[in-house]
């Protein structure tokens, strides 16, 4: 009997050494995953910080102004009225304008405000960003490149030309610069003038409820700045696909989307890319109000935007893999894993 009792007592030992050895396997396996997983979060934010200095670093010019385009004719450089004599020569350099000949020029104010954005009483002395346009083929979509990121510091080129489709802006590429810092809001003006320049009408509702959706997504990016979890992109995508989702309800029942409806299309929407956890319900309400005034365009209609919104989504989901691509290829990709071993060594 005590052999026994000493043999289970042996097995037993062994049996609970073998379970300590397991559960201190699972323990560090589970801290490696935590690690891994901060290794993860912090390569995505050096990552998207080394891709951001990296796209804004590059100064491309979207429009070729040494010669004159013969199937669309010249670009349209549209100055804000505050800009003087020596700034508005300091803008042409910026969007390389070598022969004025090559373009045309004209300028917005705040008349141009009130008539395209509702916006009355407005100073032409704020008024300093400004845009050159060019009329592409049909397909191309609407491209937003600003040229001096560093003094536009509010609006995106998405943000740009998400709410350039919503105002009926199709196959265009679109020029941004200021002289000087500026929010960006009211650049689109000189986009409306620009084509209206041109013999192209638009509605004066979509302009304004555009105005609307840059303001509104702006406001909600930087009301989340600060918010590591939160990614400008997911939101430009979200916007692309709340203004699709509301135009195939319409089709689908024969007529706008009801009030609950529409926050369902914009929960969908936010919880597709991830954002319906990060952004409070303030700023999901500031969406719901945007979407409710969208459908109430002609926008939700018009097969072009639907085509011009597709253009643009594609874009923004090649935008991470084109940049991340860039990345590897430069060597930036392996310096942040280098840099990233450093840190735990």
């Amino acid at each position: 009997y005590h052999k026994s009792i000493t043999k289970f007592h042996i097995r037993f030992k062994t049996f609970a050494q073998k379970l300590k050895l397991i559960y201190t396997y699972k323990v560090n396996l589970f801290k490696g995953e935590k690690e891994m997983f901060k290794c993860n979060k912090l390569l995505g934010v050096s990552l998207a910080a080394v891709m951001s200095v990296s796209a804004s670093a590059s100064n491309v010019f979207a429009i070729d102004t040494s010669v004159i385009d013969e199937k669309w004719g010249k670009p349209t450089v549209v100055y804000g009225s505050g800009l003087n004599d020596e700034q508005i020569e300091s803008t042409r350099e910026l969007f390389d304008i070598q022969d004025t000949n090559n373009v045309y020029e004209t300028s917005v104010d705040a008349n141009d405000l009130f008539t395209y954005l509702g916006v009355a009483g407005a100073d032409n002395l704020i008024l300093i960003s400004s845009v050159m346009v060019q009329k592409q083929d049909a397909g191309t979509g609407v491209k937003v490149k600003i040229i001096t990121p560093e003094n536009i510091t509010k609006i995106t080129s998405n943000q740009y030309a998400n709410a350039a489709i919503t105002a009926g802006v199709s196959d265009v590429e679109i020029d941004v610069a200021a002289v000087s810092k500026v929010t960006g809001e009211s650049a689109l003006t000189g986009v409306y003038k620009a084509l209206e320049a041109n013999g192209e009408t638009l509605d004066a509702d979509r302009t304004q409820v555009a105005q609307d959706e840059l303001e509104t997504t702006n406001e909600i990016a930087e009301n989340n700045s600060d918010n590591s979890n939160f990614n400008s992109s997911n939101l430009d995508q979200a916007i692309v696909e709340i203004k699709q989702e509301l135009a195939e309800t319409k089709q689908n029942q024969g007529s706008a989307a009801t009030a609950e409806q529409v926050e369902q299309v914009v929960q969908d929407a936010l919880n597709k890319f991830n954002l319906s956890d990060i952004i409070s319900q303030d700023d999901i309400d500031k969406l719901i109000a945007f979407a409710k005034k969208y459908q109430n365009t002609s926008a939700i209609d018009s097969q072009e935007v639907l085509d011009q919104l597709n253009k643009l989504s594609g874009s923004l989901k090649n935008q991470l893999s084109g940049l991340f691509n860039k990345a590897q290829s430069e060597g930036w990709l392996d310096k942040i894993i280098n840099f990233i071993k450093s840190l735990f060594n």
